[in-house]
């Protein structure tokens, strides 16, 4: 018989072997090795490195390819203990979802091209194409154009929120291959490209960094009468926005993981430290105000964590997984959310403190009340498609 302890292993500590690599990676880059990066603005190299030699960014390209052939869930595994760990994979989890499109729809030729390159880390397929400063979630609206021109195509128009364009060498392109007025459903003509960012830059690309709140690299990006090859589009012209949504599926459960792994390390850290803070001769944690809202948190996370197992269930096994994969990612979300407030609160001022890492994490971590997708659209989402209530915007 299965004891009470066996149980909570098999539920809580699944792909084992792989968390246990993971958090041996992590110890060698500490809180002092991320405060660094923030303050000189640089992208985490080392840490890039590390995690690309030891084979988890190549986790889910097939064993044909030369990657590890991983399921969805050890991705999120991976993710969500670089989290728990105290550090961030904002630098380098995105090769995990944007290959996906590349493995599902490129063709032969570009998958024999590219993926064996990515799986050994040669190439870094890092940047992710769509957001636009007048267009924002309304991504049937992207105004970039992609024109056939012979053997190219043309592009034209801007990108904004492109993470880690600048330290990737590939980059999915969405573009608008049709006016969004000659087609009969709105995410029709719209074409995913697969651009070498190596061969573009000065010859109609140009990224510039966009400084943000969090080190995360992002830019923008603009287009001027780059010419790309044809042979760059990937699967059939104007079927990209179908292209896309696995992959943001997959974008949202692995986002998901990582905000379990950030509430994992918010709830630790604040247990900790409410245990051994004293104030009026007793451990703070002794005060239910500061007590509960941890424990609620925690709570939470176990929860939000169940919604994206099922999550990732369905989509490895093809099924359709939208609806779970949107919840477990608002769930997970704002569960972190809320073991960071009450991390912070726990700490009080020295929550501000940089040395703790609080502040930083903190920052991090709202970040995913936002990105990929803001909590306010998923809530309309539930309630137009799930609840059948008239549509709100």
């Amino acid at each position: 018989m299965q004891s009470k302890n066996d149980l909570v292993m098999e539920l809580g500590e699944d792909f084992p072997e792989i968390r246990d690599s993971v958090r041996r990676i992590c110890e060698q880059f500490p809180g002092e090795y991320w405060r660094q990066l923030e303050q000189e603005e640089r992208y985490p190299d080392d840490f890039v490195r590390a995690l690309t030699e030891a084979g988890y960014l190549a986790a889910l390209i097939p064993e044909e390819f030369e990657g590890s052939g991983m399921p969805l869930r050890a991705a999120a595994v991976i993710l969500e203990e670089i989290h728990a760990s105290g550090c961030n994979a904002g630098a380098c989890h995105a090769q995990m979802y944007t290959m996906g499109t590349l493995l599902r729809h490129g063709s032969a030729e570009q998958k024999a091209r590219y993926l064996p390159e990515i799986a050994r880390g040669e190439l870094r397929l890092q940047a992710f194409g769509v957001t636009e400063p007048t267009s924002g979630t309304d991504t049937s609206r992207l105004k970039t154009t992609a024109v056939r021109d012979g053997d190219s195509y043309i592009v034209n128009g801007q990108k904004v929120w492109t993470s880690r364009a600048l330290y990737s060498d590939l980059m999915l392109l969405l573009a608008r291959t049709t006016p969004y007025d000659q087609v009969a459903k709105k995410v029709d003509g719209l074409s995913v490209f697969l651009v070498d960012i190596r061969e573009s830059l000065g010859k109609g690309m140009d990224i510039r960094p966009l400084k943000a709140m969090v080190n995360h690299n992002t830019t923008e990006v603009f287009f001027d009468n780059l010419r790309i090859p044809a042979d760059s589009l990937i699967g059939q012209e104007g079927k990209g926005f179908r292209y896309i949504l696995d992959g943001m599926n997959a974008e949202r459960i692995l986002v998901g993981a990582e905000c379990i792994g950030d509430a994992r390390w918010f709830t630790k850290t604040a247990a900790k430290y409410a245990s051994e803070r004293r104030v009026f001769d007793r451990p703070i944690g002794q005060n239910q105000g500061v007590q509960f809202p941890i424990a609620r948190a925690y709570a939470e996370t176990q929860a939000a964590e169940l919604m994206l197992r099922k999550a990732a269930a369905l989509f490895q096994a093809g099924q359709p997984c939208g609806d779970v994969a949107n919840m477990g990612k608002m769930l997970a979300s704002e569960a972190s959310w809320h073991a960071a407030e009450a991390c912070l609160q726990t700490h009080g001022g020295f929550g501000f403190a940089r040395e703790y890492d609080v502040e930083r994490k903190w920052r991090e971590t709202r970040l995913m009340q936002i990105a990929p997708i803001s909590t306010n659209l998923v809530l309309s989402y539930i309630g137009e498609h799930i609840l059948g209530m008239p549509r709100s915007f």
